[in-house]
């Protein structure tokens, strides 16, 4: 994809506008059109996808990407999420297999007295009277 001419509904998902910090796509701000008007020329001239997100990096800073670098501390924008969802899958796994080992161990309540006699019996120990 990198030897292919950038298009601009592409970039605006990959692009945040630089005043108000949303997508591209979503922003209407004066700063978004700008931005616009500055990757439409960049691809009027046959810059790759790669060519706009450097040229924008360089003029409205990295900031401006909407997915951070893969390298230095950015890594962890990656991994932080895929590292929580791997804990809460494992506590989940966890609590379903202490569960069911728990399950058999249990004793069944003991049922209802079967004689209408006995259950009023019980009531009324129940109740002390």
């Amino acid at each position: 994809m990198a030897d292919e001419t950038a298009n601009l509904p592409q970039l605006e998902d990959e692009v945040m506008c630089p005043v108000c910090g949303t997508l591209l796509g979503l922003s209407r701000a004066p700063a978004a059109e700008r931005q616009r008007v500055f990757i439409r020329g960049l691809i009027a001239e046959g810059a790759t996808d790669q060519e706009v997100k450097d040229a924008l990096v360089a003029e409205y800073g990295p900031q401006v990407l909407a997915l951070p670098d893969d390298d230095g501390i950015n890594v962890y924008a990656y991994l932080v999420p895929l590292l929580g969802f791997a804990l809460g899958a494992i506590g989940v796994l966890y609590a379903v297999i202490r569960w069911r080992r728990n399950k058999g161990e249990r004793e069944p309540p003991a049922g209802p007295p079967s004689d209408d006699s006995e259950r009023l019996d019980a009531d009324m120990a129940r109740f002390d009277l």
